[in-house]
């Protein structure tokens, strides 16, 4: 069909495109330990970390970082050494990571605006068709899905002989509305028919039938009466008047004219609307209705085509009956099909919850399977799939002893998948569910099939992708960075007291103060706020916290150098009680005393000599790794690094 091959274009389409780049052969710039790192991964960073600043394309800071790398190398071959990207933590926070990286590179990263750019495109057309159905349930065995296909394809064969499409609708179509509309279903767009269904119908020209197509109602055969542009929507009134039941109907159609005449006459429609409308929802606002498009009103096509056929805002129809009962319906304006631009959001949306995006997903799927080689070994899936017992709903399944682990289960891209593989992911990601246990087996085979092309997909991209590639590494070495350092330097140098003081006696000259003042700010932004605290602190009386609340006043108490805070540059540098306005806002100033300048206590320093500490303890640990492990820079690759970076003015 068309439809599949259309889809099969865009599967392919994507799915080439992001294996699209190559994996050029790079110069070795330095090794640690004899791990080579490549110049084309230090170019990678060094740019990207220096994005929009040329000045620093200077050999001085490319040497600069150069040096640091060497050091962040270091570190991660150290962590390496110690197995640290061994333990199930890494494994599990680097496995979310690169779920994480991975998606932007995968088809679906792409799908979700090829189909909403589809489906705009769609949405800008409106499609006449009839259809023949034969009923299929979506679960369908085997056997049945053959003589469904079969019967459809005989019925195929009779249309393309020459049979009237109509008359065998009427006659073969199982769709009970056939026996009387022959199948018509009138006009549609993009949302308003299953999808497959859809699809179909949007790529078979105007006149013709289509191959069958599968939905979940059944196989149909789909003949495209005609396309029109689509005509967007339309908001309306309308005034009813009922029939049906114990209603007489010429008495409705007297009154529906009485009342259009009185219209005609010049009797203001929301009154008539308010006075004669049977329709309870809306006859107090005037008979409004929603907006709504083409196929909306498929249930009742004499409206639909009444309300699309008025041209001006305020123009009314002429009586008309539908099974409803009598309307007179008015123009209150037409909505045209708006930009892409203004409806991409919420069309984006409404994609992603559609049956077309599985559908495509499937595609997709199917598409990869062929790429890269993907054979089934039926015989032991189906002995895998039929182990499935009531505790997989309980979510504590436990794979069966025996020689079945060793099977293998699949091929994919030339290598063996074995059922042992499957049963470990099984458990690890069973959950409790309702589902009949060969049903939930069979999900998840299909979720670790998915997985696997993944992983594949994954390392083609590894090979191929640069930016991937080093993504991927650096998240890799960001981990085994973080968890080395916090043991090596950051928790230690946080939790060693003794350590930090040691640290304290040995530096406490660096830490050193110029004159201080003791002393406690009050700030507000009026200045009688601070009124009443002014005279609390001259009769030496507490000041209460209701009071500092009330009043929105900020409290900061504390060692203050003159050039800290530039309100003391407003005030004279002595003890006593002070005030002073600076830029809006008002302060009032407790100095206690001046402590002369000198070297600050261990309390005062706390926290820049842990910092300084973790910067001591970092630089001692380094000198012990460049000891223990190799460091060679290749001169070459270093010429080359400084050939491409260094920016020339």
């Amino acid at each position: 069909m068309k439809r599949c091959f259309c889809l099969s274009v865009l599967t392919l389409f994507i799915v080439q495109g992001v294996l699209a780049q190559s994996n050029p052969k790079s110069l070795t710039l330095f090794s640690v330990n004899k791990k080579s790192v490549s110049t084309d991964e230090f170019i990678y960073l060094f740019e990207k970390n220096h994005k929009g600043k040329p000045e620093e394309h200077t050999q001085e800071k490319i040497e600069e970082y150069l040096n640091l790398y060497i050091k962040f190398k270091l570190k991660v071959e150290e962590a390496r050494q110690r197995g640290m990207d061994t333990t199930t933590k890494f494994k599990k926070e680097f496995a979310g990571y690169k779920e994480a990286l991975r998606k932007p590179y995968l088809p679906d990263a792409k799908l979700v605006d090829s189909l909403t750019q589809l489906s705009y495109k769609h949405l800008q057309e409106e499609v006449s068709a009839a259809h023949i159905l034969i009923k299929l349930p979506a679960e369908a065995l085997p056997a049945d899905t053959l003589a469904a296909y079969t019967k459809i394809m005989a019925i195929k064969q009779r249309v393309d002989a020459g049979e009237n499409f109509g008359t065998l609708a009427v006659t073969l179509s199982e769709d009970p509305s056939a026996k009387s509309n022959e199948g018509n279903l009138g006009y549609f767009t993009a949302f308003q028919m299953v999808y497959p269904f859809e699809a179909g119908a949007y790529s078979t020209p105007v006149g013709q039938v289509s191959n069958p197509i599968r939905t979940r109602f059944g196989y149909h055969l789909i003949k495209v009466i005609d396309r029109r542009k689509a005509m967007g929507e339309v908001e309306v009134s309308h005034l009813l008047v009922r029939t049906g039941k114990d209603r007489d109907s010429e008495k409705a159609k007297k009154q529906i004219f009485e009342i259009y005449d009185r219209l005609q006459g010049g009797m203001p429609w929301s009154d008539l609307c308010r006075q004669y409308s049977e329709d309870l929802s809306s006859k107090e606002n005037g008979g409004k209705l929603r907006p709504f498009g083409v196929g909306a009103m498929a249930s009742v096509p004499e409206f639909e085509r009444t309300a699309f056929a008025l041209s001006t805002p305020g123009e009314y129809s002429a009586p008309f009956a539908t099974q409803y009962g009598w309307h007179i319906v008015r123009l209150e304006k037409k909505i045209p099909v708006p930009s892409y631009q203004e409806i991409e959001a919420s069309l984006k949306s409404r994609v992603s919850r559609d049956e077309r995006m599985q559908t495509a997903k499937a595609a997709i799927q199917k598409s990869l399977r062929q790429q890269y080689a993907f054979v089934e070994n039926q015989t032991v899936k189906t002995q895998v799939l039929a182990i499935g017992d009531s505790s997989l709903q309980q979510g504590k399944w436990k794979a069966p002893a025996g020689s079945l682990g060793s099977e293998v289960l699949f091929s994919l891209a030339g290598r063996s998948v074995l059922v042992a593989d499957f049963f470990s992911y099984v458990l690890a990601h069973q959950k409790v569910n309702k589902q009949a246990p060969s049903a939930y087996l069979s999900a998840l085979y299909e979720n670790f099939v998915t997985a696997q092309l993944e992983q594949e997909v994954e390392e083609k991209l590894l090979q191929t992708n640069a930016d991937y590639r080093y993504l991927s590494n650096e998240y890799y070495e960001g981990i085994l960075l973080f968890d080395i350092m916090e043991k090596e330097v950051w928790n230690r140098a946080s939790e060693d007291s003794l350590g930090q003081r040691a640290f304290y006696e040995t530096n406490k000259h660096q830490y050193t103060a110029d004159e201080r003042a003791e002393a406690t700010l009050y700030k507000a932004n009026k200045a009688n706020a601070l009124d009443t605290i002014q005279w609390l602190l001259e009769q030496d009386s507490v000041v209460s916290d209701e009071l500092i609340k009330k009043n929105a006043i900020r409290i900061e108490k504390g060692k203050f150098e003159k050039s800290e805070r530039p309100v003391f540059t407003m005030l004279n540098w002595s003890a006593g009680l002070q005030r002073a306005e600076l830029d809006g806002n008002y302060y009032l100033v407790k100095i206690e005393r001046i402590l002369p300048a000198g070297e600050r206590t261990f309390e005062e320093t706390k926290g820049l000599l842990i910092s300084d500490y973790q910067t001591s303890l970092e630089n001692e640990w380094l000198k012990v790794l460049e000891k223990k492990y190799s460091v060679k820079i290749n001169s070459k690759g270093k010429k080359h690094v400084l050939g491409k970076l260094i920016t020339t003015k």
